[in-house]
């Protein structure tokens, strides 16, 4: 398990200097997006790493590693306007922001921490494109429950799904870097 958390925080590391600098870059003018559109993002990036896996020509010069660090930073974006809401302007400070993503990677860590004890790690002997449909999966779910106004009757909500996607994402790091 310690191989796990150390492994983890490297990849929730430069997935969080991606997001600075993007926010560097950018601001945070990602707070506009409504969450179906953050569940948008996830599932085209989703579905470009199972064309990869596909082994469908790209003319894009970039790899899974890559989407999966996006659909990482979307997930904790989701997470983050699922807790304050969605604005139509821009309107946080860096520093806010960063305190916003540790408290997000921190309860997802903590759910991942959960998860493994009780389940075994098992997700280290799976394949990466079954984590890669798993996430798509969670999209579709996403979808459903969002088309339900975020109501479910015995099914985890949008916030459970986000943690699982991020939490896919960082596995299926761990594994391509095996």
């Amino acid at each position: 398990m310690g191989d796990t958390k150390s492994q983890y925080h490297k990849i929730i590391n430069k997935s969080r200097k991606i997001f600075e600098d993007k926010n560097s870059d950018y601001g945070s003018s990602w707070r506009i997006l409504r969450v179906i559109s953050l569940v948008d993002q996830i599932h085209i990036k989703a579905q470009r790493i199972r064309n990869l896996q596909n082994n469908i020509s790209n003319k894009i010069d970039e790899g899974q590693i890559s989407e999966f660090y996006g659909i990482i930073n979307y997930s904790i974006m989701g997470l983050i306007q699922l807790e304050i809401g969605v604005v139509d302007e821009p309107d946080l400070k860096l520093d806010y922001i960063f305190e916003l993503y540790d408290k997000k990677v921190s309860e997802t860590f903590d759910l991942m921490n959960a998860k493994n004890h009780d389940y075994g790690e098992a997700w280290r002997d799976m394949e990466v494109i079954s984590l890669t449909d798993l996430i798509i999966q969670k999209i579709f779910r996403m979808k459903s429950i969002l088309k339900n106004d975020g109501k479910t009757s015995v099914s985890e909500g949008i916030d459970a799904n986000f943690q699982d996607i991020l939490n896919y994402s960082v596995f299926a790091q761990i594994l391509l870097k095996e």
